[in-house]
């Protein structure tokens, strides 16, 4: 910040660290430099006590001792405890290790322990170590200001837009303004020394930018695109490109065909199709035909897409047919051919949107016989472009014919949901209007037929919904006596999208029982935030009954959202977690630590390894390791692969909604996600269990908000060409 800070502010700042608001609604050499772990060192009994602590999710005066502990490894371990409990009471003791410790590791962990928090409370001491500048450790200041980029990220995701633009600005906007500043400024501090930059302060800052938004920052987050470390430069374009800024374009469209690094590359042809240039369209071309790198030809292809050149189509179709005869040669698909595949097709539906291209429909229906109509890409593409075509036999009959896959049935759904994305604007008894109705009845057909796969519905719910008719909520609420969780989340979620009406309440009340007795909690979850949005009494009243659920997830969940409606604060009804684990499993856990176990995954493709960090997620690791002894993960298919960014594995239902039938908590720790991570997968803080996910290259916006467990040490090729549908064996 300024050194010219008004009093008067300094005074509301410190006021800040008084309060506890706005809590969260939300292989190679690495990148980052990495820190003495934190568990190494510290007494058996003392971590027992803070691993219990964390999973139990219970801060108290224990752990707040263990802050003041004379050792450093000990403060070190118990910050970051309290960062991932992230109860609000810890606040203020973070605050006062951050700016008192005598231990810097201790410090920089306080920092780091705040963000997960993500409390407004923890921002005044943070800027005041930012605007400390050269005279404050360089890890610590790193640590600070990613940890107001996550802030901002949780105050912004919770404070709703004004409904008057002319209206007076809220006081947190005030709080936002300062935080966005005390970012921008540490970025443009680190680039006026250019002799001597800090790699990681310069990273995390560029991760908080993407984070915070704030205004203006394209021309100065441009400058790092000059920078000879490459780290940097791809943080600069991945930044760039997340917020959609044109600034540096030029630079951008050099560093895609000279940068010796592909990373760089990759997120340039990111950048520049975000940023929509079209005077990228050739260098985009060339990287997405020639690149030795997958990674930056898929990003290329997906930019080519954004441009919207029908330039394009021919050269992709080229592309396209070679990649077909090489799977027709080799009679399967293999290594890279199916991910680019699906990218060129998916290019292809946005390049070509109710276009009739004869050479593009042929191309994407020899794509829909090879794939057996259960690539989303595929079906997609071909509605997009042929509705007419899509919408009538034979491939309409293909999900009525006996033994039709619940993929099949799903991805057709969502074809059809496509059609509304290219047909706008129809007059009244026009071709369009005519095919939007006939879509529109044949998902309702699919809704309402009694063979329909269950694992097919929340797909058909969901498309349509999106065609907004007028008995939605009538066949939703008859799906909230579905016998699968999943299908009954779908329909809530549908019900909590309409406006609130007597009859939806009534029918959400009375699901709400039976989810709270399901195994898995997605459907209890879904109708609690459906019930908030009736915003009357009686649906209040329910969500309070949700308070005593044996659940934690679901008590903290029903005491944000009747906090959000302005009902009380209940947050002394969270509670702890009842804990699956016993005391045995910690220690197992535990004795990990100093060790490094390894899994190696057989799959389809190949095999590759899997290096456990036990000391940084030892629960985490101690559940993957669990579940892989019990053959858990044995024939399950890879339900998602998004080239250039993941593979996510650990999913027994294969829609990507799966679970082993339990929860565990988030051991978020400093480790970056750097190419080869393996991390878990989420839908929000402490739903983990089962589901698993590599990564093919640095995703910086991941850092600090999904539990890094391990990375693959060998067999990185093998997940670089991993496809959907691939199988682990074992």
């Amino acid at each position: 910040m300024p050194s010219h800070m008004h009093k008067s502010v300094r005074q509301i700042l410190f006021a800040i660290v008084l309060i506890a608001s706005f809590a969260a609604a939300v292989a190679g050499q690495p990148a980052y430099r990495q820190h003495a772990n934190p568990q190494v060192g510290v007494p058996a009994n003392i971590l027992l006590q803070i691993i219990r602590a964390e999973d139990e999710r219970r801060w108290d005066d224990g752990l707040r001792k263990l802050l003041a502990h004379p050792d450093a490894k000990v403060r070190k371990r118990a910050a970051l405890a309290a960062g991932r409990i992230g109860n609000e009471g810890a606040v203020p003791p973070l605050t006062e290790t951050l700016l008192q410790d005598r231990d810097t590791d201790v410090r920089q962990m306080a920092a780091f322990a705040l963000g997960e928090i993500e409390s407004a409370g923890g921002a005044y001491a943070l800027v005041e170590v930012l605007k400390r500048l050269g005279n404050e450790n360089a890890t610590v200041r790193a640590r600070a200001v990613e940890a107001l980029g996550k802030i901002v990220a949780a105050m912004t995701s919770s404070t709703p837009a004004p409904a008057d633009a002319k209206a007076p600005k809220p006081p947190e906007d005030d709080r936002l303004a300062i935080i966005r500043a005390a970012i921008v400024d540490t970025l443009r501090f680190e680039n006026s020394r250019r002799s001597r930059p800090d790699r990681l302060t310069i990273l995390l800052t560029l991760t908080a930018v993407l984070r915070a938004k704030p205004d203006a920052v394209g021309k100065l987050a441009a400058e790092f695109l000059d920078y000879s470390d490459p780290r940097i430069v791809a943080g600069a374009l991945n930044t760039l490109a997340r917020l959609r800024l044109k600034d540096g374009s030029d630079k951008a469209r050099e560093l895609l065909v000279k940068h010796s690094d592909p990373i760089v590359r990759a997120n340039a042809a990111r950048m520049l199709g975000a940023a929509e240039d079209k005077q990228a369209f050739d260098a985009l071309l060339d990287r997405a035909l020639h690149d030795a790198d997958s990674r930056v030809g898929v990003s290329a292809i997906r930019a080519l897409a954004s441009l919207k050149d029908l330039r394009a189509v021919r050269p992709l179709l080229e592309r396209g047919d070679y990649l077909l005869k090489l799977a027709r040669v080799s009679r399967q698909f293999s290594i890279e051919p199916r991910n680019e595949l699906l990218e060129i097709v998916a290019a292809l539906g946005r390049l070509l949107p109710n276009m009739h291209n004869e050479s593009a429909v042929n191309f994407v229906k020899r794509m829909h016989e090879v794939t057996n109509g259960e690539a989303v890409e595929v079906e997609v593409a071909f509605a997009r472009m042929v509705p007419g075509t899509f919408q009538n036999d034979p491939y309409r009959s293909e999900v009525l014919k006996r033994g039709a896959t619940w993929r099949q049935i799903s991805r057709r759904a969502q074809g059809l949901a496509s059609i509304r994305e290219v047909i706008t604007g129809a007059a009244t008894g026009s071709a369009g209007d005519s095919a939007l109705k006939i879509a529109q009845a044949e998902l309702r057909d699919l809704l309402t037929r009694p063979t329909t796969p269950d694992f097919a519905m929340p797909d058909i719910l969901q498309a349509y919904n999106s065609y907004k008719p007028g008995d939605v909520d009538e066949l939703a609420r008859n799906r909230l006596i579905a016998t699968d969780a999943i299908i009954r989340a779908s329909a809530a979620e549908a019900l909590g999208n309409q406006p609130p009406s007597e009859a939806n309440t009534r029918a959400l009340i009375n699901a709400l029982p039976r989810a709270m007795h399901d195994k898995d909690n997605d459907a209890a979850l879904a109708i609690l935030d459906a019930l908030a949005k009736q915003k009357n009494k009686e649906a209040n009243d329910a969500i309070k009954t949700a308070l005593d659920s044996k659940d934690h997830l679901i008590r903290r969940r029903a005491v944000a959202l009747l906090k959000a409606n302005s009902v009380g604060d209940f947050s002394d009804r969270i509670g702890t977690v009842q804990t699956r684990n016993t005391e045995a499993d910690y220690r197992r856990a535990i004795s990990r630590i100093g060790k490094k176990p390894t899994a190696t995954v057989v799959t389809s493709k190949g095999l590759f390894t899997i290096e456990f960090l036990t000391e940084e997620a030892p629960l985490t690791v101690d559940n993957f390791i669990q579940l892989a002894k019990k053959r858990f993960f044995n024939g399950q298919t890879i339900p998602r692969v998004v080239p250039n960014f993941v593979i996510q594995a650990g999913d027994p239902r294969g829609d990507q909604n799966g679970g082993p039938g339990y929860t565990i908590r988030c051991e978020i720790n400093e480790v970056p996600y750097e190419r080869a991570a393996v991390g878990m997968a989420l839908s929000g803080k402490d739903t983990g269990g089962s589901q698993w996910f590599v990564t093919h290259s640095p995703q910086p916006h991941l850092d600090g908000g999904y539990t890094v467990f391990g990375r693959v040490i060998r067999g990185m090729e093998v997940v670089d060409k991993t496809a959907r549908g691939d199988r682990i064996l074992r």
